[in-house]
């Protein structure tokens, strides 16, 4: 996890965290069915959700974006999952992935609707883990080059 950790540009104190964030609700089935715990992604997906859109607000409004629907437009376009699901590429978040087994058949980790929520949960273990300015770092880290200041 160490060199995974260092494609995210975070340590987490709690790897914990970062086990729930990439296990999928299938796979944490399967292994409670084996008598294993493993606790999914869905809640810390559903709270990276959310820390990603005010970063990326926070982003465009540094950047210039000068009304609402300007924001509003470019954060659409940033948060598509075929565009978080680039993002979890360049990081090497796939192979790290934890599918159940009809997912590893289908090449879930490749999927990037998967790999859109897998992101989502990491931002969310990122948050609980360092607090909002440690997220807000990583998606500016992440996403620095894809921001562009306004044109206008």
């Amino acid at each position: 996890m160490q060199a995974f950790e260092e494609n995210l540009g975070y340590h987490f104190r709690n790897p914990a965290l970062l086990t729930r964030a990439l296990t999928r609700k299938a796979f944490a089935s399967e292994e409670r069915e084996k008598g294993r715990q493993y606790e999914d992604q869905e809640i810390l997906s559903t709270l990276g959700d959310a820390v990603l859109k005010a970063a990326f607000v926070d982003l465009l409004v540094r950047a210039h974006y000068p009304t609402p629907d300007a924001i509003t437009q470019a954060k659409k376009n940033l948060e598509r999952h075929d565009a978080l699901a680039g993002i979890a590429l360049q990081i090497g978040i796939g192979p790290s992935i934890l599918l159940g087994a009809g997912e590893k058949k289908q090449g879930a980790e490749q999927e990037p609707y998967v790999l859109a929520e897998t992101l989502e949960a990491i931002i969310g273990a990122i948050y609980q883990d360092g607090g909002c300015e440690a997220a807000r770092q990583a998606v500016i880290r992440w996403y620095s080059t894809r921001i562009k200041p306004h044109p206008g």
